[in-house]
Protein backbone atom coordinates (compact mmCIF):
# COMPACT_ATOMS: atom_id res chain seq x y z
CA UNK A 1 0.00 0.00 0.00
CA UNK A 2 3.07 2.46 0.62
CA UNK A 3 4.24 2.11 -2.52
CA UNK A 4 0.95 2.85 -4.04
CA UNK A 5 0.60 5.94 -2.24
CA UNK A 6 3.90 7.25 -3.52
CA UNK A 7 2.48 7.24 -6.87
CA UNK A 8 -0.39 10.36 -5.90
CA UNK A 9 0.32 13.36 -8.27
CA UNK A 10 0.23 17.34 -6.84
CA UNK A 11 -3.20 18.73 -6.50
CA UNK A 12 -3.74 21.48 -9.32
CA UNK A 13 -2.64 25.10 -8.64
CA UNK A 14 -5.88 26.16 -8.77
CA UNK A 15 -8.74 24.70 -6.73
CA UNK A 16 -10.61 22.68 -9.18
CA UNK A 17 -13.15 19.99 -9.01
CA UNK A 18 -13.74 16.87 -11.61
CA UNK A 19 -16.75 14.99 -12.12
CA UNK A 20 -16.11 11.92 -13.87
CA UNK A 21 -19.32 11.10 -15.82
CA UNK A 22 -21.24 7.04 -15.57
CA UNK A 23 -21.64 7.46 -19.48
CA UNK A 24 -19.37 5.81 -22.43
CA UNK A 25 -19.51 7.86 -25.19
CA UNK A 26 -19.52 6.26 -28.81
CA UNK A 27 -18.39 9.57 -30.57
CA UNK A 28 -21.40 9.73 -32.82
CA UNK A 29 -21.98 13.33 -32.07
CA UNK A 30 -18.38 14.52 -31.01
CA UNK A 31 -17.08 17.97 -31.52
CA UNK A 32 -13.22 17.19 -32.20
CA UNK A 33 -10.11 18.71 -31.64
CA UNK A 34 -7.69 17.75 -34.05
CA UNK A 35 -4.09 18.26 -33.01
CA UNK A 36 -4.24 19.15 -30.31
CA UNK A 37 -6.15 16.79 -28.43
CA UNK A 38 -5.60 12.89 -29.67
CA UNK A 39 -6.15 10.95 -26.79
CA UNK A 40 -5.04 12.87 -24.46
CA UNK A 41 -8.19 14.70 -23.76
CA UNK A 42 -8.01 17.85 -25.60
CA UNK A 43 -6.27 21.36 -24.45
CA UNK A 44 -4.66 21.66 -21.17
CA UNK A 45 -7.67 22.97 -18.61
CA UNK A 46 -7.60 26.49 -17.14
CA UNK A 47 -6.83 25.63 -13.48
CA UNK A 48 -3.37 24.53 -15.06
CA UNK A 49 -2.96 27.56 -16.95
CA UNK A 50 -0.71 30.23 -15.48
CA UNK A 51 -2.45 33.48 -15.97
CA UNK A 52 -5.18 32.39 -17.83
CA UNK A 53 -8.07 33.66 -15.53
CA UNK A 54 -5.87 35.78 -13.95
CA UNK A 55 -5.54 35.80 -9.75
CA UNK A 56 -7.70 35.36 -7.16
CA UNK A 57 -11.25 34.07 -7.03
CA UNK A 58 -13.17 34.28 -11.12
CA UNK A 59 -16.02 35.77 -9.19
CA UNK A 60 -19.69 34.93 -8.02
CA UNK A 61 -21.48 31.95 -10.51
CA UNK A 62 -25.34 32.20 -10.58
CA UNK A 63 -26.04 29.99 -13.75
CA UNK A 64 -26.01 26.63 -11.78
CA UNK A 65 -27.82 25.31 -14.52
CA UNK A 66 -28.16 21.86 -16.77
CA UNK A 67 -28.51 17.92 -16.01
CA UNK A 68 -27.22 16.14 -12.44
CA UNK A 69 -23.79 16.01 -14.30
CA UNK A 70 -23.17 19.52 -14.65
CA UNK A 71 -25.33 21.36 -11.75
CA UNK A 72 -22.99 19.80 -8.60
CA UNK A 73 -19.65 21.53 -10.17
CA UNK A 74 -21.55 24.50 -10.89
CA UNK A 75 -22.43 24.77 -7.24
CA UNK A 76 -19.23 24.11 -5.85
CA UNK A 77 -17.70 27.02 -8.31
CA UNK A 78 -21.01 29.05 -7.36
CA UNK A 79 -20.44 28.45 -3.29
CA UNK A 80 -16.40 29.55 -3.36
CA UNK A 81 -15.56 25.97 -2.73
CA UNK A 82 -13.48 25.61 -5.73
CA UNK A 83 -12.45 27.86 -8.80
CA UNK A 84 -12.82 25.55 -11.85
CA UNK A 85 -14.74 22.43 -13.05
CA UNK A 86 -14.47 20.01 -15.57
CA UNK A 87 -16.54 16.98 -16.76
CA UNK A 88 -14.80 13.93 -18.24
CA UNK A 89 -15.99 10.86 -20.34
CA UNK A 90 -15.26 8.02 -21.07
CA UNK A 91 -14.88 7.52 -25.13
CA UNK A 92 -14.91 4.92 -27.83
CA UNK A 93 -15.19 4.79 -31.57
CA UNK A 94 -12.98 5.73 -34.21
CA UNK A 95 -13.56 9.54 -33.97
CA UNK A 96 -10.72 11.33 -31.94
CA UNK A 97 -12.06 12.65 -28.17
CA UNK A 98 -13.72 15.66 -27.79
CA UNK A 99 -12.65 18.94 -25.75
CA UNK A 100 -15.58 21.69 -25.07
CA UNK A 101 -15.23 24.82 -22.93
CA UNK A 102 -18.98 25.17 -21.61
CA UNK A 103 -18.21 28.46 -19.92
CA UNK A 104 -16.16 30.42 -18.37
CA UNK A 105 -15.72 28.21 -15.43
CA UNK A 106 -16.60 24.38 -17.03
CA UNK A 107 -15.54 22.72 -19.69
CA UNK A 108 -16.24 18.73 -20.68
CA UNK A 109 -13.68 16.18 -22.00
CA UNK A 110 -13.58 12.86 -23.35
CA UNK A 111 -10.69 10.51 -23.19
CA UNK A 112 -10.49 7.14 -24.95
CA UNK A 113 -11.03 4.03 -22.86
CA UNK A 114 -8.52 1.15 -23.28
CA UNK A 115 -10.20 -1.27 -25.72
CA UNK A 116 -8.97 -4.88 -23.66
CA UNK A 117 -9.58 -3.63 -20.07
CA UNK A 118 -12.59 -5.09 -18.74
CA UNK A 119 -13.09 -1.77 -16.14
CA UNK A 120 -13.37 1.56 -17.49
CA UNK A 121 -9.63 2.26 -17.64
CA UNK A 122 -8.45 5.38 -19.80
CA UNK A 123 -4.47 5.19 -19.42
CA UNK A 124 -5.02 8.64 -21.52
CA UNK A 125 -6.90 10.00 -18.44
CA UNK A 126 -4.15 8.78 -16.34
CA UNK A 127 -1.93 10.34 -18.24
CA UNK A 128 -3.80 13.98 -18.20
CA UNK A 129 -3.55 13.55 -14.64
CA UNK A 130 0.11 13.12 -14.85
CA UNK A 131 0.87 15.70 -16.46
CA UNK A 132 -2.07 18.75 -15.35
CA UNK A 133 -2.45 17.30 -11.65
CA UNK A 134 -5.23 16.03 -9.54
CA UNK A 135 -8.29 18.08 -9.03
CA UNK A 136 -8.63 18.94 -5.04
CA UNK A 137 -12.52 17.55 -5.02
CA UNK A 138 -12.59 14.29 -7.81
CA UNK A 139 -16.66 13.23 -8.39
CA UNK A 140 -16.90 9.57 -9.18
CA UNK A 141 -20.19 8.20 -10.46
CA UNK A 142 -21.70 5.08 -11.91
CA UNK A 143 -19.66 2.03 -12.16
CA UNK A 144 -16.57 4.14 -11.64
CA UNK A 145 -13.02 4.04 -12.47
CA UNK A 146 -9.94 2.28 -11.89
CA UNK A 147 -7.96 1.63 -8.56
CA UNK A 148 -4.81 3.03 -10.36
CA UNK A 149 -6.17 6.75 -11.18
CA UNK A 150 -7.54 6.91 -7.86
CA UNK A 151 -4.47 6.13 -6.81
CA UNK A 152 -3.05 9.11 -8.59
CA UNK A 153 -5.63 11.19 -7.08
CA UNK A 154 -4.95 10.57 -4.02
CA UNK A 155 -4.36 13.91 -2.41
CA UNK A 156 -7.90 14.89 -3.67
CA UNK A 157 -10.90 14.54 -1.93
CA UNK A 158 -12.49 11.79 -3.45
CA UNK A 159 -16.36 11.49 -3.77
CA UNK A 160 -18.60 8.86 -5.34
CA UNK A 161 -22.38 8.37 -6.06
CA UNK A 162 -23.77 5.28 -7.50
CA UNK A 163 -26.41 7.18 -8.93
CA UNK A 164 -28.78 4.02 -8.72
CA UNK A 165 -30.35 1.79 -6.09
CA UNK A 166 -27.16 0.02 -5.15
CA UNK A 167 -25.33 1.91 -2.78
CA UNK A 168 -21.52 1.38 -3.98
CA UNK A 169 -22.10 -0.39 -7.64
CA UNK A 170 -18.06 -0.87 -7.80
CA UNK A 171 -15.77 -3.50 -6.32
CA UNK A 172 -14.13 -3.19 -2.83
CA UNK A 173 -10.65 -2.31 -3.75
CA UNK A 174 -12.24 0.87 -5.41
CA UNK A 175 -14.52 2.00 -2.33
CA UNK A 176 -11.98 1.83 0.01
CA UNK A 177 -10.39 4.99 -2.14
CA UNK A 178 -13.42 7.04 -1.32
CA UNK A 179 -13.61 9.69 1.02
CA UNK A 180 -16.98 10.56 1.16
CA UNK A 181 -20.08 8.87 -0.21
CA UNK A 182 -23.19 10.72 -1.03
CA UNK A 183 -26.13 8.35 -0.99
CA UNK A 184 -29.81 8.22 -1.91
CA UNK A 185 -31.22 7.05 1.00
CA UNK A 186 -30.38 6.29 4.76
CA UNK A 187 -30.33 2.18 3.76
CA UNK A 188 -27.86 3.13 0.95
CA UNK A 189 -25.26 4.62 3.94
CA UNK A 190 -25.88 1.85 6.33
CA UNK A 191 -24.90 -0.57 3.26
CA UNK A 192 -21.76 1.74 2.69
CA UNK A 193 -20.91 1.35 6.54
CA UNK A 194 -21.35 -2.18 6.57
CA UNK A 195 -18.52 -2.74 3.73
CA UNK A 196 -16.17 0.28 5.17
CA UNK A 197 -16.46 1.35 8.52
CA UNK A 198 -16.24 4.75 9.27
CA UNK A 199 -16.45 6.29 6.18
CA UNK A 200 -18.36 9.42 5.81
CA UNK A 201 -21.64 8.64 4.45
CA UNK A 202 -24.15 12.04 3.31
CA UNK A 203 -27.63 11.10 2.20
CA UNK A 204 -27.36 14.01 -1.14
CA UNK A 205 -28.40 12.43 -4.08
CA UNK A 206 -26.87 14.67 -6.93
CA UNK A 207 -30.13 14.94 -8.64
CA UNK A 208 -32.76 16.06 -7.17
CA UNK A 209 -30.92 17.91 -4.03
CA UNK A 210 -28.93 20.11 -6.67
CA UNK A 211 -31.74 21.32 -8.49
CA UNK A 212 -31.87 24.23 -10.51
CA UNK A 213 -33.80 27.16 -9.38
CA UNK A 214 -35.62 28.58 -12.61
CA UNK A 215 -34.84 25.50 -14.67
CA UNK A 216 -37.82 23.95 -14.13
CA UNK A 217 -40.69 27.01 -13.69
CA UNK A 218 -44.37 27.37 -13.97
CA UNK A 219 -45.75 28.67 -16.60
CA UNK A 220 -49.16 29.81 -16.01
CA UNK A 221 -50.19 27.94 -19.63
CA UNK A 222 -53.40 25.52 -19.61
CA UNK A 223 -53.20 22.31 -18.10
CA UNK A 224 -54.72 20.26 -21.29
CA UNK A 225 -53.68 16.63 -19.42
CA UNK A 226 -53.56 15.34 -16.35
CA UNK A 227 -49.86 13.69 -16.11
CA UNK A 228 -46.39 13.42 -17.40
CA UNK A 229 -43.87 10.62 -16.84
CA UNK A 230 -40.32 12.03 -17.86
CA UNK A 231 -37.99 8.57 -17.69
CA UNK A 232 -36.12 7.05 -20.12
CA UNK A 233 -37.56 4.52 -22.10
CA UNK A 234 -35.74 1.41 -20.08
CA UNK A 235 -37.07 -1.39 -17.86
CA UNK A 236 -36.13 -0.16 -14.60
CA UNK A 237 -38.66 3.22 -14.87
CA UNK A 238 -41.48 0.83 -14.67
CA UNK A 239 -43.57 2.48 -17.65
CA UNK A 240 -45.85 -0.72 -16.99
CA UNK A 241 -47.28 0.28 -13.75
CA UNK A 242 -48.52 3.50 -15.10
CA UNK A 243 -49.71 1.71 -18.27
CA UNK A 244 -51.70 -1.07 -16.16
CA UNK A 245 -52.88 1.91 -13.99
CA UNK A 246 -54.27 3.62 -17.07
CA UNK A 247 -55.91 1.18 -18.25
CA UNK A 248 -58.28 0.87 -15.39
CA UNK A 249 -59.09 4.49 -15.66
CA UNK A 250 -61.33 5.73 -18.00
CA UNK A 251 -60.19 6.68 -21.11
CA UNK A 252 -60.20 10.49 -20.85
CA UNK A 253 -57.40 10.32 -18.22
CA UNK A 254 -54.66 11.68 -20.47
CA UNK A 255 -50.45 11.76 -20.09
CA UNK A 256 -47.88 12.51 -21.24
CA UNK A 257 -44.60 10.27 -21.68
CA UNK A 258 -41.06 12.13 -22.35
CA UNK A 259 -38.17 10.02 -23.29
CA UNK A 260 -35.03 11.20 -23.66
CA UNK A 261 -33.55 7.73 -24.71
CA UNK A 262 -34.02 4.12 -24.10
CA UNK A 263 -34.76 1.05 -26.25
CA UNK A 264 -38.59 0.60 -25.11
CA UNK A 265 -39.80 3.44 -26.86
CA UNK A 266 -41.47 1.50 -29.91
CA UNK A 267 -42.84 -1.32 -27.88
CA UNK A 268 -43.70 1.15 -24.96
CA UNK A 269 -45.98 3.36 -28.03
CA UNK A 270 -46.64 -0.18 -29.85
CA UNK A 271 -48.54 -1.15 -25.82
CA UNK A 272 -49.83 2.03 -25.54
CA UNK A 273 -51.62 2.15 -29.06
CA UNK A 274 -53.25 -1.51 -28.23
CA UNK A 275 -54.54 -0.97 -25.15
CA UNK A 276 -55.97 2.71 -26.46
CA UNK A 277 -54.34 4.91 -24.28
CA UNK A 278 -54.84 8.37 -24.49
CA UNK A 279 -50.71 9.23 -24.06
CA UNK A 280 -48.66 11.48 -26.07
CA UNK A 281 -45.37 10.49 -26.39
CA UNK A 282 -42.08 12.95 -27.18
CA UNK A 283 -38.77 11.34 -27.85
CA UNK A 284 -36.38 9.91 -28.21
CA UNK A 285 -34.06 11.62 -28.99
CA UNK A 286 -34.69 13.78 -25.54
CA UNK A 287 -35.87 17.60 -26.06
CA UNK A 288 -34.04 20.78 -24.43
CA UNK A 289 -35.03 21.97 -20.63
CA UNK A 290 -36.99 24.90 -21.83
CA UNK A 291 -39.31 22.08 -24.36
CA UNK A 292 -39.55 19.23 -20.81
CA UNK A 293 -40.26 22.36 -18.68
CA UNK A 294 -43.33 23.50 -21.38
CA UNK A 295 -44.58 19.56 -21.20
CA UNK A 296 -44.29 19.32 -17.36
CA UNK A 297 -46.41 22.68 -17.39
CA UNK A 298 -49.21 20.94 -19.98
CA UNK A 299 -50.13 18.45 -17.03
CA UNK A 300 -50.90 18.93 -13.31
CA UNK A 301 -49.20 16.29 -11.59
CA UNK A 302 -46.06 13.98 -12.53
CA UNK A 303 -45.47 10.84 -11.77
CA UNK A 304 -42.30 8.96 -10.65
CA UNK A 305 -43.27 4.72 -11.30
CA UNK A 306 -39.25 2.88 -10.77
CA UNK A 307 -38.93 0.52 -8.40
CA UNK A 308 -34.79 -0.31 -8.44
CA UNK A 309 -33.77 2.81 -9.07
CA UNK A 310 -31.82 6.10 -7.76
CA UNK A 311 -33.29 9.35 -6.45
CA UNK A 312 -34.45 10.30 -9.73
CA UNK A 313 -33.36 14.30 -10.34
CA UNK A 314 -37.10 14.56 -12.08
CA UNK A 315 -39.06 14.41 -8.44
CA UNK A 316 -37.79 17.99 -7.38
CA UNK A 317 -37.61 18.99 -11.16
CA UNK A 318 -41.09 18.58 -11.23
CA UNK A 319 -41.98 19.99 -8.59
CA UNK A 320 -40.17 23.51 -9.35
CA UNK A 321 -42.24 23.42 -12.12
CA UNK A 322 -45.15 23.68 -9.78
CA UNK A 323 -46.12 20.16 -10.41
CA UNK A 324 -46.78 17.74 -7.16
CA UNK A 325 -45.64 14.23 -7.41
CA UNK A 326 -47.15 10.82 -7.55
CA UNK A 327 -44.29 8.16 -6.76
CA UNK A 328 -44.25 4.03 -6.68
CA UNK A 329 -44.39 3.98 -2.73
CA UNK A 330 -41.80 0.97 -3.14
CA UNK A 331 -39.10 3.69 -5.08
CA UNK A 332 -35.65 2.43 -3.72
CA UNK A 333 -34.09 6.15 -2.99
CA UNK A 334 -36.08 9.78 -3.34
CA UNK A 335 -39.10 8.85 -1.06
CA UNK A 336 -37.69 11.37 1.77
CA UNK A 337 -38.61 14.21 -1.40
CA UNK A 338 -42.41 13.13 -0.53
CA UNK A 339 -44.13 15.20 2.17
CA UNK A 340 -47.63 15.92 2.65
CA UNK A 341 -47.07 19.41 0.87
CA UNK A 342 -45.23 17.71 -2.25
CA UNK A 343 -47.51 14.85 -3.39
CA UNK A 344 -48.36 11.12 -2.32
CA UNK A 345 -47.30 7.94 -2.76
CA UNK A 346 -49.28 4.29 -3.89
CA UNK A 347 -48.26 0.88 -4.58
CA UNK A 348 -48.62 -0.31 -8.18
CA UNK A 349 -51.74 -2.06 -7.30
CA UNK A 350 -52.71 1.28 -6.06
CA UNK A 351 -51.68 3.67 -8.71
CA UNK A 352 -54.86 3.64 -10.79
CA UNK A 353 -57.00 4.87 -7.13
CA UNK A 354 -53.77 7.20 -6.39
CA UNK A 355 -53.57 9.00 -10.18
CA UNK A 356 -57.84 9.65 -10.12
CA UNK A 357 -57.36 11.19 -6.75
CA UNK A 358 -54.95 13.50 -7.93
CA UNK A 359 -56.60 14.53 -11.06
CA UNK A 360 -58.68 16.32 -8.48
CA UNK A 361 -56.27 17.48 -5.78
CA UNK A 362 -53.36 18.75 -7.44
CA UNK A 363 -53.86 22.39 -7.06
CA UNK A 364 -54.19 21.24 -3.07
CA UNK A 365 -50.25 20.97 -3.05
CA UNK A 366 -47.36 23.53 -2.78
CA UNK A 367 -44.29 21.55 -4.52
CA UNK A 368 -42.62 24.65 -5.77
CA UNK A 369 -42.24 26.27 -2.52
CA UNK A 370 -41.42 23.30 -0.59
CA UNK A 371 -38.06 22.76 -2.92
CA UNK A 372 -37.10 26.17 -2.84
CA UNK A 373 -37.52 25.96 1.01
CA UNK A 374 -35.59 22.68 1.10
CA UNK A 375 -33.90 21.37 -1.84
CA UNK A 376 -32.40 23.65 -4.41
CA UNK A 377 -28.61 23.41 -4.76
CA UNK A 378 -27.46 26.33 -2.33
CA UNK A 379 -29.00 24.10 0.39
CA UNK A 380 -27.44 21.16 -0.67
CA UNK A 381 -23.95 22.63 -1.47
CA UNK A 382 -23.59 24.14 1.88
CA UNK A 383 -24.53 20.97 4.10
CA UNK A 384 -21.72 19.06 1.11
CA UNK A 385 -19.25 22.17 1.22
CA UNK A 386 -19.59 22.28 5.60
CA UNK A 387 -18.31 17.85 5.21
CA UNK A 388 -15.84 18.85 2.45
CA UNK A 389 -14.16 21.16 4.69
CA UNK A 390 -13.86 18.56 7.42
CA UNK A 391 -12.39 15.96 5.41
CA UNK A 392 -10.35 18.11 3.92
CA UNK A 393 -8.65 19.57 6.60
CA UNK A 394 -8.42 16.00 7.80
CA UNK A 395 -6.84 15.21 4.61
CA UNK A 396 -4.59 17.66 4.43
CA UNK A 397 -3.36 16.89 8.45
CA UNK A 398 -2.55 13.13 7.60
CA UNK A 399 -0.18 14.98 4.51
CA UNK A 400 1.51 16.85 6.72
CA UNK A 401 2.68 13.68 8.41
CA UNK A 402 3.10 11.91 5.59
CA UNK A 403 0.58 9.18 5.92
CA UNK A 404 -0.67 9.93 2.09
CA UNK A 405 1.68 10.77 -0.31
Amino acid sequence: MAAERSIAVPLTARRSVVVISDWIEDGADAVSVPDQAGDRGGPPPLYAVTGALGTGAVGPVDDVTGGYLERLPLALVAAGIVEQAEIWHHWRGASEPHFRQENRVLARRAFRIDADERCRRSTAMEAFVRQFGAPHILVVLGLGVPRSLLKLCGNSLIIYNSIDAPALRVAHEISECFDLVLTGAEWQSEAVRRRHPGMDTLVLPIGPEFAAIDQFRPLGIEKDVDLIYVAAAQPYKRHDILFDALDRLPRDVRAICVFGYGEDAEALRGRAEALALSIEFVGPPGVPFDEVNRLMNRARFGVVCGVDDGAPAILTEYMLAGLPVLANAELSCGLQFIVPETGMTATAQGFAEAIATMRHTASNYRPRDVVLERWTWPHSVARLGAIVARLRDAKQQQLSEGSLA
